[in-house]
């Protein structure tokens, strides 16, 4: 397989993509896919009250959802656009029970257990402990309004998935990061987000990421290794602990800095072909008694990147910041996915770019990347 051959099969990848509705075209000529904070899938959303729960400031993938361009600060507004003005209550488990001795069966209560309850539609979401605490859909704007100490921030979505069980919020952080302010000035777009559970299955989590404004790949600063994830469990007073979340805000802060200056050192790291190709190697090593079947997806793999590399090289020179571009872009839109029974191949996708499961391998690659900066 040649380069031109890894460049038409790419073509008629995101030409399919594009014709099947899976992109979106912006006036600008670039697409909207469906990694730009609107990385749930069609079947994620809720639909339980007749339209997907869904507020974005930008549209998504599946064009489903309210969109107000440039986005709103209204939370009241945007509650009701996202699908999401409900409370949440909890309500005693009952079951019935007929003895031997009974004409009828009896309705009994269980100790200790309770069921979340949508207050809209009535829908039961999951089964908790006593010592649970709802934490309601509007309090996670406040929590996110007070962790960044100013009111009326610009919502960039809200919405629930799951019939409701889970709803998320996110807003646009101040700062941007700003790759080579000097001469490339690659934009990346602070997210901030909480998802929220109200079946009882985990904590809330509130989640900084990144989205590169040219490409909407995502960017997550390596943070495995720094701050990642701030948990918030569903007990009494546990969104009050605000000063513990600004200082987790404050790391991430600081490390997207500190990755702006990394990401500015490989924009301004040239490297030959050669150890592009040595980095993939690293990354996924192949055996030398490997079989003819691995063999053979790993000289596929490496074509493709080529391509993606030349290709992003046109944009950004032949450096090692094109070369990161180019692994990020594989791993997020390329890279071949096993779908599970229950899901496509493009949900799968969305879901592992969500769950950051090509963290480890990310962070490994901007790693070795900066191993050649310091050459």
């Amino acid at each position: 397989m040649t380069i031109t051959d890894v460049n038409e099969q790419l073509y008629q990848q995101r030409r399919a993509a594009i014709e099947s509705g899976r992109w979106t075209r912006r006036d600008d000529g670039s697409y909207v896919a469906w990694d730009r904070a609107e990385v749930l899938g069609r079947e994620g959303l809720d639909m339980t009250t007749g339209r997907a729960a869904l507020y974005t400031s930008t549209p998504a993938w599946h064009g489903l959802g309210t969109v107000i361009p440039g986005g709103i600060s209204d939370i009241d507004e945007v509650l009701r656009l996202g699908g999401i003005d409900f409370d949440v209550e909890k309500r005693d488990v009952r079951y019935s029970f007929m003895g031997d001795a009974d004409a009828v069966p009896a309705l009994r209560t269980m100790p200790g257990q309770y069921v979340t309850v949508r207050s809209d539609t009535g829908a039961a979401l999951g089964v908790v402990g006593s010592r649970y605490e709802v934490i309601q859909n509007r309090e996670l704007f406040t929590f996110l309004e007070d962790l960044v100490d100013h009111h009326g921030v610009i919502w960039e979505s809200a919405g629930a998935l799951r019939d409701g069980r889970r709803v998320f919020v996110c807003m646009r952080l101040p700062e941007n990061v700003i790759i080579d302010r000097g001469g490339l000035a690659d934009e990346i777009v602070l997210i901030l987000s909480v998802i929220n559970s109200h079946d009882g299955r985990g904590t809330a989590e509130a989640v900084p990421s990144g989205w590169r404004i040219v490409c909407a790949n995502t960017e997550r600063f390596a943070l495995r290794d720094a701050v990642s994830r701030w948990s918030i469990r569903h007990t009494s007073g546990a969104l009050g602990r605000i000063e513990e979340a600004r200082r987790a805000l404050g790391l991430t802060v600081e490390y997207a800095h500190a990755f702006e200056e990394e990401e500015t050192a490989l924009a301004r790291t040239d490297i030959a072909l050669d150890e592009f190709h040595r980095v993939i190697a690293d990354l996924w090593p192949v055996d030398r008694d490997a079989t003819a079947r691995t063999t053979g997806m790993a000289d596929r793999r490496r074509e493709t990147l080529t391509a993606m590399f030349e290709g992003e090289s046109v944009r950004v020179g032949r450096t090692a910041y094109a070369a990161e571009r180019s692994i990020t872009d594989y791993l997020d839109h390329v890279a071949p996915r096993r779908p599970g029974k229950t899901m496509t191949e493009e949900i799968a996708r969305a879901t592992a770019l969500m769950e950051g499961a090509d963290d480890a391998i990310k962070t490994q690659a901007h790693r070795r990347l900066m191993a050649l900066v310091r050459r």
